[in-house]
């Protein structure tokens, strides 16, 4: 098996489905070296078409790095390849399908996730300081407005639903995968 074709039939078949929970699984790796059932999806593409060992798989320093390695490995995104990872972490089934057809995990607008994700990708240090700093200056515009509105309209209880709606809807989400994925903290 030495092509992305191979590993995706293998991800498909009933007993090929990728380890889940962490690259490697070392204690299954050494009671049976040959087998690389013993690794998920991720590290399935580190071993196989990037040619690491599993030792290196192993040693890898932080699940950022493999999904770098993996992003460079496969051409995709970073968004992309966190994306894999979590299908096959969190999903019964083949973890191919991220790969092979997003769209049925993205949804209808998959193309333009996934080009919104290369975008993110090609984003500089400057691009992501302009974003925090116009990011910060609407988040406080919004919190004003939420406030002036949640004061007139029933004091204190309304201002810290109001505070807390705003602050789950505008930060929670898209900055953890902004921080995970670029290691940018908001």
């Amino acid at each position: 098996m030495t092509t992305l074709e191979d590993l995706l039939a293998r991800w498909d078949s009933g007993d090929g489905k990728p380890y889940k929970g962490s690259l490697i699984d070392w204690s299954a790796y050494k009671a049976d070296p040959e087998n690389i059932g013993c690794m998920c999806a991720q590290g399935q593409v580190l071993h196989v078409l990037r040619g690491m060992t599993p030792e290196e798989i192993y040693h890898l320093e932080g699940q950022r790095k493999a999904d770098t390695l993996v992003m460079e490995t496969l051409g995709i995104s970073r968004g992309q390849a966190i994306l894999l990872r979590y299908i096959n972490d969190s999903i019964d089934g083949a973890p191919s399908i991220v790969l092979t057809h997003p769209e049925k995990v993205l949804g209808d607008q998959g193309p333009a996730v996934l080009a919104f994700f290369k975008y993110l990708d090609c984003m500089t240090q400057a691009d992501w300081e302009r974003y925090f700093a116009a990011w910060a200056v609407a988040w406080a515009a919004a919190w004003a407005a939420a406030g002036d509105a949640a004061w007139a309209a029933a004091g204190d209880a309304a201002w810290d639903a109001a505070r807390n709606a705003t602050w789950n809807a505008t930060r929670k989400d898209f900055n953890e995968l902004v921080a995970e994925c670029f290691g940018v903290s908001a």
